[in-house]
């Protein structure tokens, strides 16, 4: 589905990701495993159409260098960042309708946010509170819950768990994970390495913008650098 050759990440001077290969097929979850300032997020944000990237980036054999984000995003690929960044001043119900805007017309909006309802339970019963006055567990349920919105067959997910209780965190995994289930393509950046790798068919590992290690989520967790770098807690 996803296929990236030789991608380059720079801001003005700083070349944030230096010349990354990897593929993520239809139906996986893959993860990209690194050290605060490993590339992970600026790999996500060159996919997406938010940072300068040279390189080739092909989605379903269309290339998506040089489009823009909306561009990208009408192609059916979402992002989540991280940090939530849900619009806090915003409902609940003013999120979602923003997410889906661009992708629907009439009941099909409709029939996405029920959707949505459904699988984060917590949404429906604030559904008409300010975005901003939700806990961090439930921001990042909206936030996860407004890129569905959009349909997409590819999500991008960046760092669902950063400082989230451990209660949680499980929530969140179970959720990622059933995505999967419903034939969504996942490319996951977290710092949980362990939780990451349990739900993974196959990771990369990112040292200062390079990959220096793949192989199957479970090998990967059995890896004694792995280990020794990401999974000592």
């Amino acid at each position: 589905m996803l296929s990236v050759e030789g991608l380059k990440v720079r801001y003005g001077q700083i070349e944030a990701v230096k010349g990354l290969d990897f593929t993520v097929a239809q139906g996986e979850i893959v993860t990209l495993l690194g050290a605060n300032g490993a590339g992970k997020t600026s790999t996500l944000a060159g996919i997406a159409g938010l940072a300068p990237a040279t390189g080739m980036i092909r989605f379903e054999n269309q290339n998506l260098i040089g489009l823009r984000p909306e561009d990208i995003s009408r192609r059916s690929i979402a992002l989540t960042p991280e940090g939530r960044r849900v619009f806090p001043a915003l409902t609940v119900a003013e999120n979602l309708l923003l997410g889906g805007a661009m992708h629907h017309k009439g009941g099909s909006l409709d029939a996405t946010r029920e959707e949505m309802l459904t699988l984060f339970p917590i949404l429906r019963e604030r559904y008409r509170q300010r975005a901003g006055l939700l806990s961090g567990g439930e921001q990042q349920m909206l936030a996860i819950a407004r890129s569905l919105m959009s349909q997409p067959r590819l999500l991008l997910l960046d760092e669902p768990s950063l400082g989230l209780a451990p209660k949680i965190v499980d929530e969140v995994f179970r959720l990622i994970a059933g995505l999967r289930q419903k034939g969504i393509t996942i490319l996951l950046v977290e710092q949980n390495a362990v939780r990451a790798l349990d739900i993974a068919d196959r990771g990369y590992v990112l040292v200062n913008g390079r990959i220096t290690l793949q192989g199957k989520g479970r090998e990967l967790a059995q890896s004694d650098e792995v280990r020794a770098a990401y999974l000592a807690a």
